[in-house]
């Protein structure tokens, strides 16, 4: 999160929070992948946590990369998949299907070229004001490019989606994207993290909403 490690360590109990309910309410086993979301939410709050303790406190300062790095894991490497690969499994029609496998697909190839930028290139993370910038040594180019296929594979899987209300999924992920480049484009990888975070509530809404549906067809 953008303020301080304490604001982090509480948004991770939060998420978890939201992530054990969601599971719970969660009955099919495709749903149950939907809602784990909040709690890889969760572990990136976690993680940033640390970030926040090694840049501002003496003692934590060995934290940094370990820190820095699982962070930047799950929100360069793991988030492209997750959302294109929980509406493809949601997914019961055909012809929407075939669209969303393609996606996921291709946000298989990004995640996996995006994990290799975060090995091959030299990352960064500091405190100024009171957000972490964090910096990834690659080409304006690659960050171009590899920006635009990534908000296309989490942004359209929920609008494709005949999964009631994940259209929110996708209009949360434009807002706060929006929000986060327009005013933040500094500190975009942590700040839209944040908004992203809540996406968790609108996965527990879907969740109980299915839930409730089943609970009335039995």
């Amino acid at each position: 999160m953008c303020f301080s490690a304490t604001a982090s360590f509480g948004a991770s109990i939060m998420l978890a929070s939201i992530g054990t309910i969601s599971i719970i309410k969660a009955k099919a086993p495709s749903l149950k992948v939907l809602a784990i979301i909040p709690f890889i939410f969760s572990m990136q709050q976690f993680s940033e946590g640390w970030v926040w303790l090694s840049l501002t406190k003496e003692g934590f300062a060995s934290w940094k990369t370990p820190s820095m790095y699982l962070f930047l894991f799950f929100a360069e490497v793991t988030w492209p998949i997750c959302i294109s690969f929980s509406m493809f499994l949601l997914e019961k029609n055909k012809n929407r299907k075939k669209i969303l496998r393609i996606i996921f697909y291709v946000s298989i190839s990004l995640s996996s070229i995006l994990a290799y930028s975060l090995y091959y290139f030299t990352a960064d993370a500091k405190v100024i004001g009171n957000h972490v910038m964090y910096t990834i040594d690659t080409t304006d180019s690659f960050k171009s490019i590899t920006n635009i296929v990534y908000i296309l594979t989490a942004v359209i899987p929920p609008f494709l989606s005949t999964l009631k209300k994940a259209w929110w999924i996708g209009f949360v992920l434009i807002v706060s994207y929006i929000v986060a480049k327009v005013f933040y484009a500094d500190y975009i990888i942590s700040i839209w993290c944040y908004f992203a975070t809540i996406i968790s509530v609108i996965i527990l809404w879907i969740d109980w909403k299915k839930g409730k549906e089943t609970k009335m067809r039995q």
